[in-house]
């Protein structure tokens, strides 16, 4: 059949309707700059997370056998008792910081719960939420285990939006419940519950419960590490509360992710990075709460200037200019935790606001029977 006389070129075809076509869109190629300094955001955010994480064992041993002391009415070694175990009893730190903001008064019981939960709000609200992805040694774990699971089974799953999202109002559930109860508790509820048995030994029920665990907590415990296998974060994501809590405080903070559109090329790669499925490619800025600053989206970017962790940009016309002096690098994160963590705990510590005052004689008493000790609410 002749085609002689057919334009080719769609774009010389006449209007229908007698109008000039409009001229079609066609998406300008961006200039690639290829970063030229290379990304140590994750080695140091590992190097972090190892040392806090060889902190909280510390503490943990140095607990075990400071309880095993009391348990075998002192016929074990005596060590001292590491205040740091009480950053693992979170609601006692929400109840401190309610009862110090209505009082004035720094709690006797678990003080160093309520310092360590006032250092980690602080965190989420100058850091983002950096405590789930640099200090947390759950998260770590959690990390880990996704990350073998990927290895293991070539992928991991991803829930539908719909699933995902019911899931993730879990946590926020969980979190209303806790802030609630402890909101509606007047400052002499507060110091009453705190100053009873089951407040002063809450520490010791806690390491019971790993220690004793019942067949229905190693179900759960192996439900959330499969779940945790198989789904990135699924804890993290999905029901802990602390992490809800510490997300939404998170969305105050005026350092975020944040992707400069005239040096992004598109490649889409820090979307497929990012453990919590956010769609970075899409946004000028992160603000989600659940973005945690882990930084893997920025790791995965190769454009310089294209994605930073950092406050917002400049008014400039180079790339260079506009984040210049804006952006946070790895090290200045570690450095500005680490300087947030001993400044507050140094502060307590001097101020002798960091052990619990609590007679070796109650303990002595106590201790052995925690487990007889029940909640003042049942």
């Amino acid at each position: 059949m002749a085609t002689e006389g057919i334009p080719t070129d769609i774009e010389r075809l006449p209007s229908l309707s007698g109008v000039d076509p409009s001229p079609v869109s066609i998406k300008t190629k961006k200039n690639f700059v290829r970063r030229t300094e290379p990304d140590r955001s994750q080695i140091t955010r590992r190097l972090v997370q190892f040392a806090f994480a060889a902190l909280n064992i510390i503490i943990c041993v140095q607990f075990y056998f400071w309880a095993r002391y009391y348990e075998t009415g002192g016929a074990t070694m005596r060590v001292s008792r590491p205040a740091g175990v009480d950053g693992w009893l979170p609601i006692a730190g929400l109840m401190n910081l309610k009862f110090t903001l209505s009082t004035g008064i720094i709690p006797k019981i678990h003080p160093a719960g309520f310092f360590l939960f006032a250092l980690f709000l602080t965190i989420s609200l100058l850091l983002k939420k950096a405590f789930c992805s640099w200090l947390c040694p759950i998260g770590l774990f959690s990390e880990y285990l996704w990350k073998a699971g990927k290895k293991l089974l070539g992928r991991n799953l991803e829930l539908p939006g719909w699933l995902d999202v019911a899931l993730r109002c879990v946590k926020y559930l969980l979190l209303s419940f806790f802030v609630i109860i402890v909101g509606g508790m007047s400052a002499a509820a507060l110091a009453d519950f705190m100053g009873q048995p089951y407040g002063i030994i809450a520490d010791v029920k806690m390491l019971n419960f790993f220690r004793h665990m019942s067949t229905t907590s190693l179900a759960i415990v192996g439900v959330l590490v499969l779940g945790s296998v198989v789904i990135k974060n699924f804890w993290c994501r999905y029901a802990c509360p602390y992490g809800a809590l510490l997300g939404l405080v998170s969305l105050l903070s005026p350092v975020k992710i944040r992707r400069d559109t005239q040096a992004c090329i598109d490649c889409g790669k820090c979307s497929k990075a990012c453990p919590e499925h956010l769609p970075v490619d899409k946004l000028v800025q992160v603000r989600s709460a659940e973005c945690t600053a882990c930084m893997e989206c920025v790791a995965s970017c190769d454009t310089q200037n294209a994605l930073q962790f950092a406050l917002p940009a400049r008014s400039a016309d180079t790339r260079q200019a506009r984040w210049a002096g804006r952006t946070l690098r790895p090290a200045l994160v570690a450095a500005a935790i680490a300087t947030l963590f001993f400044g507050v705990v140094g502060y307590a510590k001097l101020t002798h606001h960091w052990q619990t005052v609590v007679p070796d004689s109650v303990y002595m008493e106590l201790v052995p029977h925690a487990e007889e000790e029940s909640h003042p609410g049942f």
